[in-house]
Protein backbone atom coordinates (compact mmCIF):
# COMPACT_ATOMS: atom_id res chain seq x y z
CA UNK A 1 0.00 0.00 0.00
CA UNK A 2 2.67 2.31 0.52
CA UNK A 3 3.11 2.36 -3.08
CA UNK A 4 -0.50 3.81 -3.61
CA UNK A 5 -0.41 7.11 -5.40
CA UNK A 6 -4.11 8.48 -5.82
CA UNK A 7 -6.88 7.82 -3.53
CA UNK A 8 -9.98 9.43 -3.82
CA UNK A 9 -12.95 9.01 -1.56
CA UNK A 10 -14.64 12.45 -2.35
CA UNK A 11 -18.48 12.51 -2.05
CA UNK A 12 -19.71 9.18 0.00
CA UNK A 13 -20.89 9.17 3.97
CA UNK A 14 -17.72 7.99 5.28
CA UNK A 15 -17.52 8.84 9.09
CA UNK A 16 -15.57 9.09 12.17
CA UNK A 17 -12.25 10.14 12.69
CA UNK A 18 -8.92 9.74 10.14
CA UNK A 19 -7.23 6.41 10.37
CA UNK A 20 -3.59 6.83 11.47
CA UNK A 21 -2.84 4.27 9.63
CA UNK A 22 -3.41 6.71 6.45
CA UNK A 23 -0.44 8.69 7.07
CA UNK A 24 1.93 5.84 6.57
CA UNK A 25 1.28 6.09 2.81
CA UNK A 26 4.16 7.99 2.11
CA UNK A 27 3.68 7.45 -1.58
CA UNK A 28 0.85 9.11 -1.77
CA UNK A 29 0.67 12.10 -4.20
CA UNK A 30 -3.50 12.80 -4.30
CA UNK A 31 -5.55 12.40 -1.54
CA UNK A 32 -8.86 13.65 -1.96
CA UNK A 33 -11.52 13.53 1.39
CA UNK A 34 -13.65 16.02 0.64
CA UNK A 35 -17.98 16.16 0.75
CA UNK A 36 -18.01 13.32 3.68
CA UNK A 37 -18.50 13.52 7.31
CA UNK A 38 -15.20 13.06 8.46
CA UNK A 39 -14.76 13.79 12.71
CA UNK A 40 -12.23 14.87 14.95
CA UNK A 41 -9.11 16.55 14.79
CA UNK A 42 -6.77 16.66 12.06
CA UNK A 43 -3.57 14.84 13.01
CA UNK A 44 -0.39 16.62 12.44
CA UNK A 45 1.25 13.42 11.06
CA UNK A 46 -0.40 14.23 7.75
CA UNK A 47 2.70 16.13 7.79
CA UNK A 48 4.64 12.97 7.05
CA UNK A 49 2.78 12.39 3.55
CA UNK A 50 5.72 13.90 1.76
CA UNK A 51 5.04 13.31 -1.80
CA UNK A 52 1.40 14.96 -1.28
CA UNK A 53 0.76 17.22 -4.24
CA UNK A 54 -2.83 17.95 -3.92
CA UNK A 55 -5.11 17.24 -0.51
CA UNK A 56 -8.45 18.48 -0.19
CA UNK A 57 -10.60 18.10 2.73
CA UNK A 58 -13.11 20.34 2.37
CA UNK A 59 -16.93 19.70 3.14
CA UNK A 60 -16.31 17.27 6.48
CA UNK A 61 -17.01 17.91 10.19
CA UNK A 62 -13.70 18.46 11.54
CA UNK A 63 -13.45 19.59 14.98
CA UNK A 64 -10.32 21.41 17.53
CA UNK A 65 -7.93 24.01 16.47
CA UNK A 66 -5.94 22.91 13.23
CA UNK A 67 -2.66 24.25 12.91
CA UNK A 68 -0.76 24.97 9.95
CA UNK A 69 2.69 24.37 10.68
CA UNK A 70 2.83 20.58 9.25
CA UNK A 71 2.45 21.65 5.75
CA UNK A 72 5.91 22.99 6.06
CA UNK A 73 6.75 19.43 5.86
CA UNK A 74 4.51 19.12 2.25
CA UNK A 75 7.29 20.41 0.10
CA UNK A 76 5.26 19.00 -3.00
CA UNK A 77 1.95 20.20 -1.83
CA UNK A 78 0.54 22.51 -5.00
CA UNK A 79 -2.93 22.10 -3.64
CA UNK A 80 -4.47 22.35 -0.33
CA UNK A 81 -8.44 22.54 0.63
CA UNK A 82 -9.73 22.72 3.80
CA UNK A 83 -12.90 23.53 5.09
CA UNK A 84 -15.74 22.19 8.13
CA UNK A 85 -18.88 22.42 8.75
CA UNK A 86 -18.27 22.16 12.90
CA UNK A 87 -18.51 25.12 14.47
CA UNK A 88 -15.72 24.24 17.07
CA UNK A 89 -13.14 24.11 14.27
CA UNK A 90 -10.51 26.40 13.94
CA UNK A 91 -7.16 27.39 13.15
CA UNK A 92 -4.11 27.95 15.34
CA UNK A 93 -3.36 32.00 15.31
CA UNK A 94 -0.21 33.85 16.20
CA UNK A 95 -0.74 36.91 17.57
CA UNK A 96 -4.61 37.17 16.04
CA UNK A 97 -3.31 36.39 12.81
CA UNK A 98 -4.58 33.33 10.13
CA UNK A 99 -1.66 32.16 8.63
CA UNK A 100 1.31 33.90 10.98
CA UNK A 101 4.76 34.80 9.73
CA UNK A 102 5.85 31.10 10.58
CA UNK A 103 3.22 29.49 8.31
CA UNK A 104 6.30 28.16 5.48
CA UNK A 105 4.93 25.90 3.10
CA UNK A 106 6.11 27.68 0.44
CA UNK A 107 5.28 25.97 -2.84
CA UNK A 108 1.62 26.33 -2.40
CA UNK A 109 -0.28 27.57 -5.63
CA UNK A 110 -3.73 27.37 -4.83
CA UNK A 111 -5.07 27.77 -0.88
CA UNK A 112 -8.64 27.32 -0.61
CA UNK A 113 -9.80 27.71 3.26
CA UNK A 114 -13.39 29.31 2.30
CA UNK A 115 -16.46 28.32 4.64
CA UNK A 116 -14.89 27.76 8.06
CA UNK A 117 -15.13 29.70 10.82
CA UNK A 118 -11.75 31.53 10.85
CA UNK A 119 -11.46 34.53 13.08
CA UNK A 120 -8.27 36.99 13.45
CA UNK A 121 -6.61 38.89 10.64
CA UNK A 122 -4.81 38.13 7.31
CA UNK A 123 -1.33 37.03 8.80
CA UNK A 124 2.23 37.70 7.04
CA UNK A 125 2.83 33.91 6.56
CA UNK A 126 1.58 34.55 3.21
CA UNK A 127 4.19 36.40 2.02
CA UNK A 128 6.17 33.14 2.00
CA UNK A 129 3.51 31.76 -0.45
CA UNK A 130 5.87 33.47 -3.71
CA UNK A 131 3.63 30.63 -6.11
CA UNK A 132 0.33 31.41 -4.70
CA UNK A 133 -2.01 32.02 -7.55
CA UNK A 134 -5.28 31.05 -5.99
CA UNK A 135 -5.99 32.50 -2.27
CA UNK A 136 -9.62 31.65 -1.25
CA UNK A 137 -10.42 32.29 2.59
CA UNK A 138 -14.19 33.58 1.48
CA UNK A 139 -16.86 33.01 4.25
CA UNK A 140 -15.35 33.07 7.81
CA UNK A 141 -15.00 35.57 10.65
CA UNK A 142 -11.69 37.23 9.29
CA UNK A 143 -11.40 41.01 10.66
CA UNK A 144 -8.91 44.23 9.90
CA UNK A 145 -7.62 45.45 6.82
CA UNK A 146 -6.66 43.81 3.33
CA UNK A 147 -3.01 44.08 3.86
CA UNK A 148 -1.78 46.15 1.04
CA UNK A 149 1.89 43.42 0.88
CA UNK A 150 -0.94 41.38 -0.81
CA UNK A 151 0.15 43.24 -4.42
CA UNK A 152 3.84 41.92 -3.83
CA UNK A 153 2.46 38.53 -4.41
CA UNK A 154 3.66 38.79 -7.75
CA UNK A 155 1.91 35.47 -8.75
CA UNK A 156 -1.59 35.95 -7.38
CA UNK A 157 -4.32 36.06 -10.24
CA UNK A 158 -6.99 35.11 -7.57
CA UNK A 159 -8.27 36.49 -4.98
CA UNK A 160 -11.41 35.74 -3.10
CA UNK A 161 -12.32 37.33 0.44
CA UNK A 162 -16.23 37.25 0.09
CA UNK A 163 -18.25 37.23 3.66
CA UNK A 164 -16.20 38.26 6.14
CA UNK A 165 -15.68 41.43 8.42
CA UNK A 166 -13.02 42.81 6.42
CA UNK A 167 -12.62 46.66 6.54
CA UNK A 168 -10.33 49.77 5.32
CA UNK A 169 -9.95 50.62 2.05
CA UNK A 170 -9.27 48.13 -1.39
CA UNK A 171 -5.61 48.59 -1.36
CA UNK A 172 -4.53 45.74 -4.49
CA UNK A 173 -3.75 46.00 -7.73
CA UNK A 174 -6.76 44.50 -9.61
CA UNK A 175 -6.08 40.79 -10.90
CA UNK A 176 -8.00 38.37 -13.28
CA UNK A 177 -10.71 37.66 -10.18
CA UNK A 178 -10.99 39.49 -7.47
CA UNK A 179 -14.23 38.70 -5.07
CA UNK A 180 -14.15 41.28 -2.04
CA UNK A 181 -18.02 41.39 -1.63
CA UNK A 182 -20.20 41.19 1.45
CA UNK A 183 -17.54 42.83 3.88
CA UNK A 184 -17.31 46.57 5.45
CA UNK A 185 -15.12 47.67 2.98
CA UNK A 186 -14.77 51.65 2.73
CA UNK A 187 -13.29 54.21 0.50
CA UNK A 188 -13.18 54.96 -3.52
CA UNK A 189 -12.59 52.43 -5.71
CA UNK A 190 -8.63 52.23 -7.12
CA UNK A 191 -8.16 53.24 -10.54
CA UNK A 192 -8.00 49.65 -12.77
CA UNK A 193 -4.80 48.18 -13.20
CA UNK A 194 -4.42 46.36 -16.59
CA UNK A 195 -4.90 42.56 -15.63
CA UNK A 196 -3.40 40.35 -18.87
CA UNK A 197 -6.73 38.70 -19.44
CA UNK A 198 -10.89 39.53 -18.79
CA UNK A 199 -11.15 40.34 -15.15
CA UNK A 200 -14.02 39.65 -12.84
CA UNK A 201 -14.32 41.99 -10.29
CA UNK A 202 -16.64 41.15 -7.31
CA UNK A 203 -17.14 44.38 -5.28
CA UNK A 204 -20.50 44.28 -3.89
CA UNK A 205 -22.20 44.50 -0.92
CA UNK A 206 -19.59 46.98 0.89
CA UNK A 207 -19.47 50.46 2.24
CA UNK A 208 -17.58 51.89 -0.98
CA UNK A 209 -18.17 55.27 -1.50
CA UNK A 210 -17.04 58.26 -4.55
CA UNK A 211 -17.26 57.91 -8.03
CA UNK A 212 -16.55 55.11 -10.27
CA UNK A 213 -13.41 55.53 -12.49
CA UNK A 214 -14.00 55.47 -16.06
CA UNK A 215 -11.47 53.24 -17.15
CA UNK A 216 -12.84 50.47 -14.45
CA UNK A 217 -14.25 48.79 -17.33
CA UNK A 218 -10.53 48.31 -19.25
CA UNK A 219 -10.55 44.33 -20.51
CA UNK A 220 -12.91 43.63 -17.17
CA UNK A 221 -15.42 40.64 -18.17
CA UNK A 222 -17.69 41.00 -14.99
CA UNK A 223 -18.27 44.07 -12.81
CA UNK A 224 -20.45 43.86 -9.61
CA UNK A 225 -20.61 47.39 -7.71
CA UNK A 226 -23.87 46.57 -5.96
CA UNK A 227 -25.07 48.01 -3.13
CA UNK A 228 -22.78 50.44 -2.18
CA UNK A 229 -22.33 54.25 -1.55
CA UNK A 230 -21.39 55.47 -5.30
CA UNK A 231 -22.23 58.57 -6.37
CA UNK A 232 -21.54 60.64 -9.24
CA UNK A 233 -23.04 59.87 -12.80
CA UNK A 234 -22.55 56.55 -14.43
CA UNK A 235 -19.25 57.05 -15.92
CA UNK A 236 -18.81 57.39 -19.98
CA UNK A 237 -16.23 53.81 -19.36
CA UNK A 238 -13.61 54.40 -21.88
CA UNK A 239 -13.50 50.52 -22.80
CA UNK A 240 -16.34 48.12 -22.93
CA UNK A 241 -16.04 45.67 -25.75
CA UNK A 242 -14.79 42.97 -23.49
CA UNK A 243 -17.62 43.57 -20.95
CA UNK A 244 -20.82 41.08 -20.61
CA UNK A 245 -21.90 42.04 -16.97
CA UNK A 246 -22.32 45.21 -15.50
CA UNK A 247 -24.29 45.80 -12.02
CA UNK A 248 -24.39 49.26 -10.37
CA UNK A 249 -27.63 48.45 -8.80
CA UNK A 250 -28.52 50.14 -5.22
CA UNK A 251 -26.47 53.03 -5.15
CA UNK A 252 -26.54 56.41 -5.21
CA UNK A 253 -25.76 57.67 -8.75
CA UNK A 254 -27.36 60.50 -10.65
CA UNK A 255 -27.54 61.91 -13.97
CA UNK A 256 -29.04 60.54 -17.18
CA UNK A 257 -27.67 56.94 -18.63
CA UNK A 258 -24.82 58.10 -21.00
CA UNK A 259 -25.52 56.65 -24.73
CA UNK A 260 -21.15 55.72 -24.38
CA UNK A 261 -23.01 52.06 -22.56
CA UNK A 262 -24.56 51.09 -25.80
CA UNK A 263 -21.03 50.61 -26.79
CA UNK A 264 -21.41 47.28 -24.49
CA UNK A 265 -21.89 45.11 -27.85
CA UNK A 266 -21.44 42.03 -25.65
CA UNK A 267 -23.53 43.19 -22.97
CA UNK A 268 -25.73 40.11 -21.48
CA UNK A 269 -26.52 41.82 -18.01
CA UNK A 270 -26.92 45.00 -17.08
CA UNK A 271 -28.71 46.45 -14.07
CA UNK A 272 -28.60 50.07 -12.96
CA UNK A 273 -32.00 49.70 -10.84
CA UNK A 274 -32.43 51.63 -6.91
CA UNK A 275 -30.54 54.47 -8.38
CA UNK A 276 -31.41 58.31 -8.69
CA UNK A 277 -31.13 58.27 -12.45
CA UNK A 278 -33.12 60.83 -14.82
CA UNK A 279 -33.97 62.07 -17.81
CA UNK A 280 -34.53 59.17 -20.75
CA UNK A 281 -33.52 56.08 -21.68
CA UNK A 282 -30.89 56.17 -24.54
CA UNK A 283 -32.61 54.47 -28.29
CA UNK A 284 -29.52 52.87 -29.11
CA UNK A 285 -29.25 49.76 -26.89
CA UNK A 286 -30.18 48.22 -30.53
CA UNK A 287 -26.43 48.09 -31.30
CA UNK A 288 -25.84 45.60 -28.40
CA UNK A 289 -26.09 41.55 -27.95
CA UNK A 290 -29.60 42.33 -26.24
CA UNK A 291 -30.50 42.64 -30.10
CA UNK A 292 -28.93 40.84 -32.55
CA UNK A 293 -27.42 37.72 -29.70
CA UNK A 294 -23.53 38.25 -30.17
CA UNK A 295 -22.00 35.24 -30.80
CA UNK A 296 -20.15 34.89 -27.49
CA UNK A 297 -16.08 35.07 -28.13
CA UNK A 298 -15.29 34.52 -24.65
CA UNK A 299 -14.09 31.51 -22.79
CA UNK A 300 -15.93 30.03 -20.08
CA UNK A 301 -12.99 31.31 -17.90
CA UNK A 302 -14.41 34.88 -18.24
CA UNK A 303 -17.41 33.92 -16.65
CA UNK A 304 -15.75 32.11 -13.52
CA UNK A 305 -13.31 29.62 -13.76
CA UNK A 306 -14.56 26.44 -16.36
CA UNK A 307 -12.82 25.03 -19.37
CA UNK A 308 -9.29 26.52 -17.94
CA UNK A 309 -10.20 28.12 -14.93
CA UNK A 310 -9.72 31.80 -14.17
CA UNK A 311 -6.02 31.21 -13.79
CA UNK A 312 -3.09 30.64 -15.68
CA UNK A 313 -0.75 28.51 -14.18
CA UNK A 314 2.86 27.60 -15.15
CA UNK A 315 3.55 25.09 -17.51
CA UNK A 316 5.94 22.99 -15.50
CA UNK A 317 5.33 19.96 -13.78
CA UNK A 318 1.71 20.21 -13.52
CA UNK A 319 -1.09 22.00 -15.48
CA UNK A 320 -4.57 23.52 -14.60
CA UNK A 321 -7.33 22.61 -16.04
CA UNK A 322 -11.49 22.22 -14.38
CA UNK A 323 -11.81 20.12 -11.17
CA UNK A 324 -11.07 16.36 -11.76
CA UNK A 325 -7.63 15.39 -11.72
CA UNK A 326 -6.52 12.73 -14.14
CA UNK A 327 -3.20 10.97 -14.12
CA UNK A 328 -1.27 11.54 -17.47
CA UNK A 329 1.38 9.47 -16.53
CA UNK A 330 4.07 9.26 -13.33
CA UNK A 331 4.86 12.48 -13.24
CA UNK A 332 2.28 14.67 -14.70
CA UNK A 333 -1.30 15.38 -13.53
CA UNK A 334 -4.31 17.74 -14.71
CA UNK A 335 -6.09 19.53 -11.90
CA UNK A 336 -8.73 22.51 -12.30
CA UNK A 337 -9.54 25.05 -9.64
CA UNK A 338 -13.08 25.50 -8.66
CA UNK A 339 -13.45 28.88 -9.04
CA UNK A 340 -17.06 29.52 -10.04
CA UNK A 341 -18.28 33.09 -9.22
CA UNK A 342 -21.94 34.11 -8.05
CA UNK A 343 -24.14 37.23 -10.24
CA UNK A 344 -27.81 37.65 -8.49
CA UNK A 345 -30.13 39.05 -11.21
CA UNK A 346 -33.77 39.86 -10.90
CA UNK A 347 -36.50 37.88 -12.89
CA UNK A 348 -40.05 37.24 -12.51
CA UNK A 349 -39.98 38.94 -9.09
CA UNK A 350 -37.11 37.36 -7.51
CA UNK A 351 -33.56 37.21 -7.58
CA UNK A 352 -31.80 34.12 -8.99
CA UNK A 353 -28.61 33.00 -8.77
CA UNK A 354 -26.50 32.22 -11.81
CA UNK A 355 -23.41 30.41 -11.55
CA UNK A 356 -20.06 30.48 -13.89
CA UNK A 357 -20.81 29.25 -17.70
CA UNK A 358 -25.13 29.44 -16.85
CA UNK A 359 -24.39 33.50 -17.26
CA UNK A 360 -23.94 32.43 -21.02
CA UNK A 361 -27.30 31.83 -21.17
CA UNK A 362 -29.11 35.16 -19.69
CA UNK A 363 -30.02 38.23 -20.99
CA UNK A 364 -31.57 40.77 -18.71
CA UNK A 365 -32.12 44.31 -18.39
CA UNK A 366 -33.17 46.23 -15.00
CA UNK A 367 -33.55 49.66 -14.81
CA UNK A 368 -36.10 49.98 -12.16
CA UNK A 369 -36.55 52.08 -9.17
CA UNK A 370 -34.92 55.78 -10.79
CA UNK A 371 -36.53 58.81 -12.12
CA UNK A 372 -36.14 58.00 -16.00
CA UNK A 373 -38.86 59.90 -18.34
CA UNK A 374 -40.22 60.16 -21.27
CA UNK A 375 -41.44 57.55 -24.05
CA UNK A 376 -40.10 54.27 -23.82
CA UNK A 377 -37.64 53.94 -27.11
CA UNK A 378 -39.27 51.82 -29.61
CA UNK A 379 -35.88 50.41 -30.54
CA UNK A 380 -36.40 48.45 -27.10
CA UNK A 381 -38.81 46.39 -28.70
CA UNK A 382 -35.96 44.86 -31.11
CA UNK A 383 -33.86 43.20 -28.24
CA UNK A 384 -34.45 39.78 -29.30
CA UNK A 385 -32.41 38.09 -26.91
CA UNK A 386 -33.74 39.83 -23.62
CA UNK A 387 -35.04 37.32 -21.49
CA UNK A 388 -35.94 40.24 -18.70
CA UNK A 389 -36.78 43.70 -18.97
CA UNK A 390 -37.72 46.02 -15.93
CA UNK A 391 -38.59 49.52 -16.14
CA UNK A 392 -41.03 49.47 -13.25
CA UNK A 393 -41.03 52.67 -10.34
CA UNK A 394 -39.88 55.41 -12.92
CA UNK A 395 -42.00 58.29 -14.64
CA UNK A 396 -42.30 56.63 -17.76
CA UNK A 397 -44.85 58.25 -20.18
CA UNK A 398 -46.27 57.44 -23.47
CA UNK A 399 -47.70 54.00 -24.42
CA UNK A 400 -46.48 50.32 -24.55
CA UNK A 401 -44.47 50.37 -28.16
CA UNK A 402 -46.35 47.77 -30.43
CA UNK A 403 -43.13 46.67 -31.46
CA UNK A 404 -42.77 44.89 -27.81
CA UNK A 405 -44.11 41.97 -29.54
CA UNK A 406 -40.64 41.66 -31.17
CA UNK A 407 -39.32 40.36 -27.70
CA UNK A 408 -39.48 37.26 -28.55
CA UNK A 409 -37.47 35.75 -25.70
CA UNK A 410 -38.85 38.12 -22.95
CA UNK A 411 -40.13 35.84 -19.72
CA UNK A 412 -40.21 38.67 -17.67
CA UNK A 413 -41.39 42.16 -18.34
CA UNK A 414 -42.53 44.91 -16.03
CA UNK A 415 -43.67 48.33 -16.56
CA UNK A 416 -45.50 48.92 -13.39
CA UNK A 417 -45.58 52.10 -11.01
CA UNK A 418 -44.84 54.54 -14.25
CA UNK A 419 -46.99 56.99 -15.96
CA UNK A 420 -47.90 54.97 -19.33
CA UNK A 421 -51.10 55.66 -21.06
CA UNK A 422 -53.35 54.51 -23.97
CA UNK A 423 -54.13 50.33 -24.34
CA UNK A 424 -52.30 47.52 -23.92
CA UNK A 425 -50.88 46.28 -27.24
CA UNK A 426 -52.96 43.03 -27.98
CA UNK A 427 -49.72 42.29 -30.24
CA UNK A 428 -48.00 41.28 -26.57
CA UNK A 429 -49.87 38.35 -26.93
CA UNK A 430 -47.81 36.89 -29.23
CA UNK A 431 -44.76 36.49 -26.38
CA UNK A 432 -44.86 33.18 -25.90
CA UNK A 433 -42.12 32.64 -23.60
CA UNK A 434 -44.14 35.61 -21.42
CA UNK A 435 -44.17 34.35 -17.71
CA UNK A 436 -44.06 37.69 -15.89
CA UNK A 437 -45.92 40.77 -17.02
CA UNK A 438 -47.07 43.77 -14.91
CA UNK A 439 -47.92 46.88 -16.41
CA UNK A 440 -49.85 47.76 -12.12
CA UNK A 441 -50.12 51.16 -11.46
CA UNK A 442 -49.77 53.60 -14.33
CA UNK A 443 -52.67 55.34 -16.56
CA UNK A 444 -53.63 52.59 -19.01
CA UNK A 445 -57.27 52.25 -20.54
CA UNK A 446 -59.10 49.89 -22.68
CA UNK A 447 -59.45 46.19 -23.21
CA UNK A 448 -57.01 43.85 -21.62
CA UNK A 449 -55.54 41.68 -24.34
CA UNK A 450 -56.03 37.78 -24.41
CA UNK A 451 -54.86 34.87 -25.50
CA UNK A 452 -51.70 32.71 -25.16
CA UNK A 453 -50.04 33.81 -22.03
CA UNK A 454 -52.07 36.49 -21.54
CA UNK A 455 -54.84 33.97 -20.07
CA UNK A 456 -52.49 33.11 -17.02
CA UNK A 457 -51.94 36.56 -15.61
CA UNK A 458 -54.03 37.63 -13.08
CA UNK A 459 -55.52 41.42 -12.03
CA UNK A 460 -52.71 41.82 -10.05
CA UNK A 461 -50.93 42.36 -13.41
CA UNK A 462 -53.13 45.48 -13.55
CA UNK A 463 -54.06 46.99 -10.74
CA UNK A 464 -54.09 50.98 -10.46
CA UNK A 465 -56.04 50.78 -13.91
CA UNK A 466 -58.76 52.28 -13.18
CA UNK A 467 -60.14 52.40 -17.00
CA UNK A 468 -58.76 48.85 -17.50
CA UNK A 469 -61.32 46.25 -18.45
CA UNK A 470 -61.67 42.61 -19.58
CA UNK A 471 -61.89 39.32 -17.91
CA UNK A 472 -58.73 38.70 -16.12
CA UNK A 473 -60.22 41.84 -13.54
CA UNK A 474 -63.73 40.88 -13.97
CA UNK A 475 -64.69 44.51 -15.52
CA UNK A 476 -67.00 44.40 -18.30
CA UNK A 477 -66.34 46.42 -20.92
CA UNK A 478 -69.81 47.38 -22.24
CA UNK A 479 -70.65 50.51 -23.44
CA UNK A 480 -72.52 51.25 -20.32
CA UNK A 481 -68.87 50.73 -18.31
CA UNK A 482 -66.60 52.35 -21.13
CA UNK A 483 -66.76 53.97 -23.84
CA UNK A 484 -64.46 52.74 -26.78
CA UNK A 485 -62.18 55.75 -28.54
CA UNK A 486 -62.28 54.91 -32.06
CA UNK A 487 -58.30 55.65 -31.74
CA UNK A 488 -55.40 56.89 -30.24
CA UNK A 489 -55.78 60.60 -30.94
CA UNK A 490 -59.46 60.18 -29.65
CA UNK A 491 -58.05 58.53 -26.66
CA UNK A 492 -55.55 61.28 -25.76
CA UNK A 493 -58.38 63.76 -26.02
CA UNK A 494 -60.32 62.34 -24.24
CA UNK A 495 -57.50 62.31 -21.24
CA UNK A 496 -57.53 65.81 -21.84
CA UNK A 497 -60.99 66.55 -21.50
CA UNK A 498 -61.32 64.88 -17.70
CA UNK A 499 -58.65 67.50 -16.65
CA UNK A 500 -60.36 70.31 -18.15
CA UNK A 501 -63.65 68.92 -16.62
CA UNK A 502 -61.84 68.37 -13.13
CA UNK A 503 -60.44 72.21 -13.50
CA UNK A 504 -63.79 73.54 -14.63
CA UNK A 505 -65.26 71.59 -11.53
CA UNK A 506 -62.91 73.12 -8.97
CA UNK A 507 -63.51 76.88 -10.54
CA UNK A 508 -67.40 76.47 -10.21
CA UNK A 509 -66.62 75.55 -6.92
CA UNK A 510 -64.85 78.01 -5.65
CA UNK A 511 -67.26 80.76 -7.62
CA UNK A 512 -70.19 79.65 -5.87
CA UNK A 513 -68.17 80.12 -2.32
CA UNK A 514 -67.03 83.20 -3.20
CA UNK A 515 -70.28 84.06 -3.81
CA UNK A 516 -72.39 83.01 -0.88
CA UNK A 517 -69.57 84.74 1.05
CA UNK A 518 -70.39 87.97 -1.19
CA UNK A 519 -74.26 88.08 -0.38
CA UNK A 520 -73.11 87.65 3.32
CA UNK A 521 -71.27 90.59 3.65
CA UNK A 522 -74.06 93.42 2.64
CA UNK A 523 -77.09 94.26 5.28
CA UNK A 524 -80.09 93.18 3.22
CA UNK A 525 -83.20 90.89 4.35
CA UNK A 526 -81.75 87.97 2.52
CA UNK A 527 -78.82 88.17 5.22
CA UNK A 528 -80.93 88.85 8.24
CA UNK A 529 -83.37 85.86 7.71
CA UNK A 530 -80.51 83.66 7.00
CA UNK A 531 -78.92 84.83 10.37
CA UNK A 532 -82.03 84.20 12.44
CA UNK A 533 -82.70 80.79 11.11
CA UNK A 534 -78.65 80.26 12.43
CA UNK A 535 -79.58 81.51 15.51
CA UNK A 536 -83.15 79.56 15.74
CA UNK A 537 -80.84 76.41 14.97
CA UNK A 538 -78.76 77.03 17.39
CA UNK A 539 -81.09 77.55 20.56
CA UNK A 540 -83.37 74.50 19.29
CA UNK A 541 -79.39 72.55 19.48
CA UNK A 542 -79.42 74.23 22.88
CA UNK A 543 -82.28 73.04 24.65
CA UNK A 544 -82.16 69.28 23.08
CA UNK A 545 -78.85 68.90 25.00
Amino acid sequence: MKSLQELYVSGNKLVGQLPLCLTGLTGLRVLDLSSNNLTGKLPPSLGNLGSLTYLSLLENNFEGAFSVGWLANLSQLRVFRLGSRSKSFQVESEGGEVLPESANFTGIWELSMDNNLFTGKIGQGLLNLRGLQLLDISNNNLIGVIPSWIGELQALNALLLSNNSLEGEIPIPFLQLVDISANTLSGDIPPHVNSLGKALLLFQDNNLSGVIPETLLTHVAVLDLRNNRLSGNVPEFTYTKDTHTLLLRGNNLTGSIPRQLCGLQGIKLLDLSNNRLNGSIPSCFSNTSFAFGKEDTLSDQHYGGVSGGVIQLYEQEYSMLFKSLIVLDSFRIVYVPDTQIKVEFATKHRYDTYLGRNLKLLYGMDLSENELSGDIPADLGGLLELQALNLSHNKLSGSIPENFSGLKNVESLDLSFNRLQGWIPSQLTELSSLAVFNVSFNNLSGVIPQGKQFNTFDAQSYLGNPLLCGLSINTSCDRSHYQEPDNGVEADESIVDMVSFYWSLAAAYVAILIGICSSLSFDSPWRRFWFYLVDAFIHKAKSLL
